[in-house]
């Protein structure tokens, strides 16, 4: 560390901190999948029960909200993982000071990030065969 550094006690504190983000992040996404599962399965079922295949289509809306949602979150958590990463190689190369400690923020562009989250694997296979689920339950099941 520099001539400015601060103590080991608060630099393990910030990566703590950090290290709660990303996992707070990950278990939103979590919760993303969780309950767009369970939005969409009751709608399928209410719209099974009431015999109007039509209306099958709604589940289209908490479906294409949930995408958007575990993207930002999935984005967030990339962009502190990234913040980590550049914490970590300053910290190994000497360069951290005091005021470093004490932000705690993203790195990098949320636009772009959002972009590259979307293509993810974490997100396209879980959210298509929600939709394709939809598609096939309106069509076939009705």
């Amino acid at each position: 560390m520099s001539d400015k550094a601060a103590d080991p006690q608060a630099v393990q504190t910030h990566l703590q901190i950090t290290q709660s983000v990303v996992q707070r992040m990950a278990s939103n996404s979590a919760s993303c999948k969780a309950w767009c599962i369970a939005l969409v399965s009751a709608i399928l079922v209410v719209v099974a029960t009431t015999g109007k295949p039509q209306y099958a289509l709604i589940s289209i809306i908490p479906t294409v909200l949930f995408l958007i949602l575990d993207t930002y979150y999935l984005t967030l958590e990339k962009m502190f993982r990234q913040s980590y990463n550049s914490f970590i190689e300053k910290l190994h190369t000497g360069e951290v000071t005091t005021p470093d400690l004490y932000i705690v923020s993203p790195s990098g562009s949320t636009l772009r990030g959002f972009f590259a989250s979307i293509t993810s694997f974490s997100i396209w296979p879980f959210y298509l065969t929600l939709l394709v689920m939809t598609f096939v339950a309106k069509l076939i099941v009705f």
